[in-house]
């Protein structure tokens, strides 16, 4: 492929300028294109005022100072320079009011803010040693996009800078759980429920929305809806795309298991998530020593991928499983609660009394996966006669793997 000039390369950006063409713009303004790091120059001002017109001026020497940082491994100066053509370009979104065409351009600057954000992040640069300020500060350059493309009341689809608004949120999304600042999601979320055209974005950046809902409600103890968020989005990201689809599948494995489904094998070995198998085994089970083991054993990655609490939760399962198993053994409605001590400590629970037993039972009671009451006065529990454990969902997902 022949280099191009810098000359030849500013004066495209100000022909696909005049000709409204997002997509070239976006094209030639993005970290990677694959010419512009032979083109980048810590001061290119003079050549670009004379070759590019107002407004996009501005916006092209920031990205050929913010590649020249790149190039040479200053990632806050990269950062700081696509922060200032971020805000360049909400300027020029701002005052072109019935203008959308350049939102291709908005798309790519805001991922590259992103992107340079947590390259400054993870080498450790920044003014202070707050971990995720340099995240915070982009994750308000992209609120300025979000706002103006929110205030755009126009209607119709084709004319709307609203159209660029999930997009947006998806990047403030990865911004947002990266900072742990999950309370900034629900404002919009929200905001894309109440688009009268939701259902028009792309397949991809719906699904990119729904894993991170799913995620959300899955922290918010909302399972039901982040089964719904998470299913949607395993069964429509596309069978080829193992990685993502193993990501959802981290999430919606605990989520199912939660609601009483049990995961198929096949599914958890197709897409390396063998991990929660075991953990499947003991708590259908009620192992509780078995659980506990490897609770331990993959408490790196259970904490990695964020769901060590959301698995944790598994464990009430593995009790009420345990107490079913007991109930069986006696064969009688009335259990003795010494009995189900008994079989907690016989399962590794050494430091459980007979209070904290019935603290148990009684969780499981109030949750529904127990039929019956304490019965204080004779230290029992005194269980249904019909469907005194009601099951729990069994079948196997998820059916699109």
């Amino acid at each position: 492929m022949m280099l191009m000039s810098l000359s030849s390369y500013l004066q495209a950006i100000d022909k696909y300028w005049d000709m409204q063409d997002g997509y070239k713009i976006a094209q030639l303004l993005s970290i990677k294109y694959n010419q512009v790091a032979n083109l980048a120059q810590e001061n290119p001002g003079n050549l670009v005022s004379k070759l590019v017109k107002i407004p996009i001026d501005e916006i092209v020497a920031c990205h050929l100072k913010c590649v020249f940082y790149a190039t040479n491994h200053k990632f806050l100066d990269a950062y700081q320079q696509q922060s200032q053509l971020t805000q360049a370009l909400t300027k020029i979104m701002q005052a072109r009011r019935e203008e959308n065409w350049f939102l291709p351009l908005m798309y790519v600057a805001c991922l590259d803010l992103r992107l340079l954000a947590q390259r400054a992040e993870k080498d450790g640069i920044g003014d202070t040693d707050k971990p995720g300020e340099i995240l915070e500060k982009a994750a308000e350059c992209l609120m300025g996009c979000f706002r103006v493309c929110a205030a755009d009341n126009r209607a119709s689809e084709e004319d709307t800078k609203r159209i660029g608004m999930l997009n947006l949120v998806n990047q403030l999304f990865k911004v947002y759980f990266r900072i742990n600042k999950l309370h900034l999601c629900k404002p919009l979320i929200r905001a894309i429920d109440s688009l009268p055209f939701k259902e028009s974005f792309s397949l991809s950046q719906q699904i990119t929305y729904r894993y991170f809902v799913g995620r959300k409600a899955m922290f918010d103890s909302d399972y039901k809806a982040a089964d719904q968020y998470l299913t949607y989005a395993f069964e429509n990201c596309h069978r080829s795309n193992k990685k993502n689809k193993r990501l959802i599948l981290i999430y919606l494995v605990p989520v199912k298991m939660l609601l009483g489904y049990i995961p198929s094998k096949r599914v958890l070995e197709k897409y390396d998530v063998v991990q929660f198998w075991d953990l499947v085994q003991a708590v259908v089970q009620g192992n509780l020593r078995v659980f506990d083991e490897l609770m331990i054993e993959h408490e790196e990655f259970f904490i990695k991928c964020g769901i060590y609490l959301i698995v944790d939760k598994l464990k009430i399962i593995a009790y009420r499983n345990l107490f079913r198993k007991v109930y069986l053994i006696l064969g009688t409605h009335q259990i003795p609660v010494e009995a189900l001590q008994t079989a907690l400590v016989s399962l590794g629970q050494a430091d459980v009394d007979l209070d904290e037993t019935q603290c148990i039972v009684a969780n499981l009671i109030y949750e529904g996966k127990i039929k019956g009451y304490i019965s204080h006065q004779h230290r029992k529990v005194v269980v249904s006669k019909q469907n005194p454990f009601p099951p729990l969902t069994s079948l196997s997902y998820p059916t699109n793997g």
